[in-house]
């Protein structure tokens, strides 16, 4: 089982991208758009889950699973779509998770709802602040319950992708 831990900003984040976007650069050749560092570790100053969250851009959402070897070699689980219809997800570190690798074509609007909401955190520390307490707090109280967690921040979530969507 998989344990929750959220800790402070760690200056390492931002190079640790840096090294997976290069190898996943290396993989996806020219089916590859654009790589972003998302989530809380692209936020500086947030407290975060220290995994590594990186948003794909692709030309072809199909093309990626004929990549799924490479990224085995890199550590990498498959998980397909996971949950989410238009993505393919990536996981590495099994339960001592480090990664997580989301892929989406071209024009997918998962792309811009993942960058507004990073780029409202970078430009409202306040809101970054309180966002990291909250998850803080979460996982002093669901240590084991990923779902519980999930569940304990997803008003603030929604509340903060409303902003950030209405700021652009």
């Amino acid at each position: 089982m998989r344990k929750i831990i959220v800790t402070a900003y760690d200056e390492r984040w931002p190079a640790a991208f840096e090294d997976t976007a290069a190898e996943i650069c290396r993989v996806l050749e020219a089916g590859c758009l654009d790589v972003q560092h998302i989530g809380s570790t692209a936020v500086p100053g947030l407290a975060a889950k220290p995994v590594i969250d990186v948003l794909v851009e692709v030309v072809d959402i199909m093309a990626v699973d004929r990549f799924e070897a490479e990224f085995r070699k890199l550590g990498y689980q498959a998980k397909g779509e996971n949950g989410l219809p238009g993505r393919r997800y990536f996981e590495r570190g099994g339960n001592e998770r480090t990664h997580h690798v989301h892929c989406y074509e071209q024009g997918n609007p998962e792309i811009v709802r993942h960058l507004v909401f990073r780029d409202f955190l970078k430009a409202n520390p306040q809101t970054a602040a309180a966002y990291g307490e909250l998850k803080m707090e979460l996982a002093k109280q669901y240590p084991l319950n990923i779902e519980q967690y999930i569940k304990g921040k997803q008003m603030m979530v929604e509340e903060i992708e409303k902003k950030a969507i209405g700021a652009i």
